[in-house]
């Protein structure tokens, strides 16, 4: 996913500074993680773009640990949830408590008030867990009792799920799975790879050593460089391109539901952080279908036809993406 910065333009908008923390956030996760590029890559993104994450793998993948490694690298508040069955509401965005020194109720912040949070099989809760979810993702705040708080800056969820376990699991709403930026697939490493998870396991003495990786970004650094992805330029003709991929989606015979004006908004942000990350002040059609499955893939539906033959949505927005004319 990484590329050389191009050197036949002059950008209007000074982003080595940014490269530089985005490498050194890769470089940290480096130390623990083997491969998963792209993840990792597509984890700064959504931070980048003030996005939530949706990460979908097999156990043992590293989808946990990615995401502990991506929040100590921001000096940030961190906090865990694993979601269960019992999981109530009040376990996620706390409750109020009689207290006997004020002789009155005081609300006590539940682990959602962390500026990273990371949830852990997020579809083994009930819907109505999963509903005290919708307020803080989307709005930045919760409301508990009549009264409204505010979430810090910066606020992200980081959820994982596994897809293959369907035992004592739910399936997530429409309307939660639109309010992740990207759904992220992360599949098995490949030989090379695994060869090398199993030496540097070895080389450690059968330790992870978290503890190696370190802080590089303040919150205070990652709202200046968020300042800098918003004020990439953008051509029109990229905006329409935008709107004729996500419009290809609602007018697709292998597609039940198509993608809301939510996803063209998450394309546009995305796009903008990937060009960033790579040093340009505009963006391409290329950064634009780079992001456009990890977007697209969660926010659509297949008929059950397309279902039972084993597609994908992920292959059906590559399809209808490739029949979208590229500007020029």
């Amino acid at each position: 996913m990484t590329e050389p910065t191009n050197t036949h333009f002059e950008n209007r908008i000074d982003l080595s500074e940014l490269q530089q923390g985005v490498q050194q956030i890769r470089n940290e996760i480096g130390k623990v993680i083997v491969g998963q590029e792209q993840t990792v890559d597509l984890l700064i993104a959504a931070l980048l773009s003030n996005g939530h994450v949706l990460l979908e793998g097999v156990p043992g993948v590293a989808k946990t640990l990615t995401a502990k490694l991506l929040a100590r690298t921001v000096s940030v508040k961190f906090s865990r949830l694993q979601f269960t069955p019992d999981l109530m509401p009040s376990d996620v965005t706390g409750t109020s408590v009689f207290s006997l020194k004020s002789n009155e109720f005081e609300f006590r912040q539940g682990p959602i008030f962390a500026n990273i949070v990371l949830i852990d099989e997020i579809n083994r809760a009930p819907a109505k867990t999963q509903s005290s979810l919708f307020e803080s993702m989307e709005e930045r705040q919760v409301t508990v009792d009549g009264k409204t708080y505010k979430l810090d800056v910066p606020f992200m969820v980081v959820a994982t799920q596994n897809p293959i376990d369907q035992e004592g699991t739910y399936r997530l709403p429409e309307a939660q799975l639109d309010r992740f930026l990207f759904k992220i697939r992360v599949d098995y490493p490949n030989l090379a790879q695994e060869t090398k998870i199993l030496e540097d396991f070895h080389a450690r003495k059968n330790s992870l050593q978290i503890e190696e990786v370190k802080a590089v970004l303040t919150a205070e650094r990652l709202t200046y460089y968020r300042d800098k992805v918003n004020s990439l330029y953008v051509e029109p003709q990229l905006l329409k391109y935008i709107a004729q991929i996500v419009s290809q989606t609602r007018n697709n015979a292998s597609l039940y539901l198509g993608a809301s004006p939510r996803a063209s908004l998450a394309i546009l942000t995305s796009s903008k952080a990937i060009a960033a990350m790579r040093g340009r002040d505009f963006i391409t059609p290329d950064d634009i279908r780079e992001v456009a499955i990890p977007v697209l893939q969660h926010r659509v539906m297949l008929t059950p036809e397309r279902e039972m033959e084993g597609l994908t949505s992920g292959e059906i927005i590559r399809q209808l993406i490739q029949q979208v004319e590229i500007p020029r």
